[in-house]
């Protein structure tokens, strides 16, 4: 009997997936090596980097195994997950007040400590210092988190062996280019495991096109210097398009006869043909004069169920920093508070949020077959979703709420 358990065993055990008990991992590290001077040394040269620098960006780096999405030479990725039973994220979870009140108090703070910095970038770039805190802040605790990766190392890692390994490729010669310039050693060159770098989270690419020497020390320096990791924050801003002037947007209040189907950056209005729907702003305030010929934009990240927006294209520029909704409002809502005089949304978060992605997929797949654009089919209510939800419940004499719901699996085929 024991004879026979063992056989079984070995027997089970080799028709499992290659584990990390049966890769011999000083082969793959050999292959590594071989790799860096077989491939990536001649695309580096090629470019233009020196074999100096080259050599010694690569000094000492070894495979970091404990990162994510990693398929060593010889296994096969992971299959894609089916989203069968996952749920999307409620909106509201989003936005942690404990949190947000934190960052704001700390950016006031800091508004304070570094105003004359913030006051040139403003005049050097026209992005409001809130704004830019907002995003040092949610990025990297205004410097305070700890970034202790070397970027060195989880690029070529990723490069080499990861789920998206031409991306990490084009982010290791990036990274080689800098070290090539001379902005910053490969020892100082920290970053997330996900290989974006410094207190603004720049891959290598964004520093290439973006990063700026503000404090004029000659390097441009996104790891220890505030007004390099500022000023590139709103450089990055402007060249992809933040209009000076302009804020990110408002929260408002929506009559119930004007449709929520009608968000979305493609279609743009002036901020007067909103109004004179009878959208206004909730805190009571008037727009700004100037605003009323100014394209603008409605957003209902959760609906009807949620608060509501008109936003400016400055929004959408945010959201070129990370592209959500939910980040770009975080740091649309961030930057007022840092500025002064706001708070919290003040429309309530709805209950939504609970449905499983498959059941989301299938509401795209169905509206999609009517003709339909949902966007990204994949099982998250985008605003092409939300919007092309709510066109369908307005043409089927249902109560218009641009998001998807329980009620809506059944009638919805």
């Amino acid at each position: 009997m024991r004879t026979l358990l063992k056989t079984l065993l070995i027997c089970g055990l080799s028709l499992l997936p290659l584990p990390a008990f049966a890769l011999d991992k000083a082969a793959v590290e050999k292959q590594f090596h071989g790799w860096i001077e077989a491939e990536i040394w001649p695309q580096a040269k090629a470019s233009g980097v020196s074999r100096a620098n080259f050599d010694g960006a690569f000094a000492g780096v070894t495979l970091n195994w404990d990162l994510p999405d990693l398929v060593p030479p010889g296994t096969k990725p992971p299959k894609e997950q089916a989203q069968t039973q996952a749920e999307f994220s409620a909106p509201g979870g989003y936005f942690s007040e404990k949190r947000l009140s934190g960052l704001a108090a700390t950016g006031k703070s800091l508004a304070a400590t570094h105003a004359s910095t913030l006051r040139r970038i403003e005049k050097t770039y026209g992005v409001p210092g809130a704004v830019v805190l907002a995003i040092w802040g949610r990025e990297s605790g205004f410097g305070a988190a700890k970034i202790p990766y070397s970027a060195m190392q989880v690029l070529a890692t990723k490069a080499f062996m990861s789920t998206r390994k031409d991306m990490f490729r084009t982010e290791l010669i990036a990274a080689l280019h800098i070290v090539d310039g001379g902005d910053v050693t490969p020892a100082a060159m920290k970053g997330s495991w996900a290989g974006a770098m410094g207190q603004p989270q720049f891959m290598p690419t964004s520093y290439l096109k973006y990063a700026v020497d503000f404090d004029g020390d000659g390097h441009r320096n996104i790891w220890t210097s505030v007004p390099d990791t500022l000023a590139s924050i709103a450089n990055y801003l402007v060249k992809k398009g933040w209009k000076p002037g302009r804020t990110w947007g408002y929260e408002v209040t929506i009559p119930e006869n004007v449709s929520c189907a009608q968000e979305g950056p493609d279609l743009a209005k002036p901020l007067s043909a909103w109004t004179g729907m009878g959208i206004a702003r909730i805190s009571g305030k008037a727009f700004p004069p100037n605003e009323a010929k100014a394209e603008s934009m409605m957003l209902l990240p959760a609906g009807r169920h949620g608060p509501e927006f008109i936003v400016s294209p400055n929004f959408y520029v945010l959201k070129e920093y990370n592209n959500s909704d939910l980040y770009a409002l975080f740091i649309g809502n961030l930057a007022d508070r840092i500025a002064g005089g706001a708070g919290p949304f003040k429309a309530p978060w709805g209950d939504v949020g609970k449905m499983l992605r498959s059941d989301v997929l299938t509401m795209q797949k169905t509206l999609a077959a009517k003709g339909y654009d949902v966007g990204k089919v994949d099982g998250l209510p985008g605003y092409k979703t939300r919007r092309s939800l709510g066109d369908w419940q307005g043409k089927n004499g249902i109560a218009a709420t641009c998001y998807p719901d329980e009620s809506l699996k059944k009638r919805l085929k």
